[in-house]
């Protein structure tokens, strides 16, 4: 069976981002905007103008994937709301991929090859951040610690403008511009084979207050005491 278009969808960092891909994994159209606390009133709205505007019905979509986190608690909880009512109402599958993996993967490929692993930060409250590495669940860093980078390993910022190193924050902006390409590559496959619980997905906010910490199953920060959203 031909799978419709896939619907991608992250609320996770100041610029959401939505967009449509093939089941192949290729993007047809991506778009983003800084949504600051609006995303409640503009996701819906900005999904429809992007259906409108490539003649696709909302019952023709193939499945949705969308950005899990980390992130903060009410633009990711809108994101993921979102996605949920549009696949519970049109009987869609859903994928929900992790954010800071998607930023990681689309960081290197900006990176290139040669390039050593990326490690990436994002913040978390008015000083702390939350750290993320292919190989180990994000963490909590402390407002002033150092992220601890080993030999070779590259420093990707996202929403950390004038809190990090300026190439990190250049890199993070490209990461952010790949976003939509790194979930869809992750997710289409998932879209395939069925999705996930829809009941179960959960975000993975890192909202403080600092030191109330708990990890999600496989990967998660979860700092608001949220569960499914």
């Amino acid at each position: 069976m031909t799978l419709g278009p896939i619907l991608i969808i992250d609320t996770a960092t100041t610029r959401a981002v939505i967009a449509l891909g093939g089941a192949d994994g290729s993007v047809l159209e991506a778009r983003s905007w800084t949504a600051g606390y609006r995303h409640g009133e503009e996701l819906l709205a900005r999904i429809d103008g992007l259906l409108r505007d490539r003649a696709i019905d909302r019952h023709a979509l193939g499945g949705v994937v969308v950005g899990t986190g980390p992130g903060a608690f009410t633009g990711l909880r809108v994101g993921i709301a979102t996605a949920k009512g549009l696949c519970h109402a049109l009987g869609l599958p859903i994928a929900g991929v992790a954010t800071g993996r998607a930023l990681l993967a689309a960081a290197a490929t900006v990176a290139g090859v040669d390039a050593g692993p990326c490690v990436l930060v994002q913040p978390a409250g008015p000083s702390d951040r939350v750290v993320s590495r292919h190989d180990a669940a994000p963490a909590i860093l402390p407002g002033g610690e150092d992220p601890g980078l080993a030999p070779g390993e590259v420093l990707v910022a996202v929403d950390l403008a004038g809190r990090a190193p300026d190439d990190a924050v250049a890199l993070g902006d490209a990461a952010v511009a790949g976003l939509a390409a790194a979930l869809l590559a992750e997710g289409a496959t998932r879209i395939a084979e069925g999705g996930d619980d829809l009941a179960r997905l959960a975000p993975e906010y890192v909202t403080l207050p600092r030191g109330v910490r708990s990890a999600l199953p496989d990967e998660g920060v979860e700092l608001s005491g949220g569960t499914t959203a």
